[in-house]
């Protein structure tokens, strides 16, 4: 009994310890949620309560994220940590958080993500990358987010990606790339992603998109495409968009307005499922006489323009030939004349 008596204040005190609050934090519900914001933190405080689903890190000085930061803190769901200064994530730095549903890192400086990165983060369902300074996606840092619904990687330094930088995530609804320096939209890129909603890749270098690109994609009602590098766009490219509903948004490209564009959009306009949300504000970027001028504004004069051009060629040609024709005739004529009248002088 007298052993007992004795340990009770050890085990009290472990009790407490369990939901004590850092100093520099503010606790509620019961320690659930914990508050860490605007702290001025250069590390992650320790001695977080184990029991914590949220904590909040956001707007402080951390420059890294080590091993041992949330050690123990296996009921996490929400992990806030944007606007610090964070450039790097160590190996195993997030391994204890297998039930972590939301995290947030953007307006940090990562420039990289670790190979295990995504390792113990299977319960993920939103994963916030922007305003960071990746260049490049690897095949294996995401390998491990089969439950993410958002991924946004949005105002990066992303140049290119691995084939298979997103192919465990099948289950993934949104994807935003916007603001990125991506040159090209490849095939097989997506190629697992059929319950994605929303695509978004506004304001990258984009300036191809591969014929089966985009044909995985069943499940799309939105496609960002706007201020991108794109002259012209192939309509077998968005046919394959074998969806209920997509509204495209492509304005503020340098669109090279000629007929073969014009019956392109003509096309797409007519094709049920797809819609042109800002097809009012593309603008003709080339050739020179149609600059600045919107082509919706133009109409199907781009393809009478050319069938018109066209049309003064073909009989341009055609006068040039029976010109050609006539004046050998005329030759033909002049020296079987000749030939007759040679005959003739002989004959005499």
């Amino acid at each position: 009994m007298l052993n007992v008596m004795l340990s009770l204040p050890v085990f009290l005190s472990a009790a407490v310890g369990f939901k004590l609050c850092p100093s520099a934090c503010l606790c509620y519900e019961s320690s659930d949620l914990v508050d860490c914001r605007l702290r001025g933190l250069l590390q992650v405080p320790p001695g977080l309560p184990h029991g914590s689903w949220l904590l909040d890190l956001s707007d402080n000085r951390l420059t890294e994220v080590h091993t041992r930061s949330f050690k123990g803190l296996w009921s996490l769901k929400i992990l806030l940590m944007s606007n610090n200064s964070i450039h790097s994530l160590q190996p195993q730095a997030l391994s204890s958080l297998h039930f972590l549903e939301k995290l947030d890192l953007s307006f940090n400086r990562l420039r990289w993500l670790p190979p295990d990165f995504s390792q113990s983060l299977s319960s993920l369902l939103e994963l916030q990358l922007g305003h960071n300074l990746l260049q490049h996606l690897d095949s294996s840092s995401l390998g491990g987010l089969e439950s993410l619904r958002k991924l946004d990687l949005s105002h990066n330094r992303i140049e290119a990606m691995d084939a298979g930088a997103f192919r465990s995530l099948s289950r993934l609804r949104l994807l935003n790339l916007d603001g990125n320096r991506l040159n090209v939209l490849k095939d097989g890129l997506l190629s697992r992603q059929q319950s994605m909603t929303v695509l978004l890749l506004n304001h990258n270098n984009i300036s191809q998109i591969e014929n089966e690109a985009l044909s995985p994609l069943r499940s799309l009602t939105l496609l960002g495409l706007r201020g991108n590098q794109l002259e012209r766009i192939r309509f077998k490219t968005f046919l394959q968009l074998q969806t209920t509903s997509t509204h495209l948004h492509m304005a503020l490209n340098p669109w090279t307005c000629d007929c073969d564009l014009q019956r392109v959009f003509g096309k797409i306009q007519h094709v049920r499922h797809l819609h042109v949300e800002d097809y009012q504000d593309m603008v003709c970027h080339r050739p020179a006489q149609q600059a600045g001028s919107p082509l919706a504004s133009l109409d199907s004069q781009l393809c009478v323009a050319e069938t018109a051009s066209v049309l003064v060629i073909t009989i341009t040609v055609l006068l040039a030939v029976i010109g050609t024709l006539v004046k050998a005739e005329h030759n033909r004529k002049n020296k079987q004349s000749q030939s007759d009248a040679e005959s003739q002088r002989l004959d005499r």
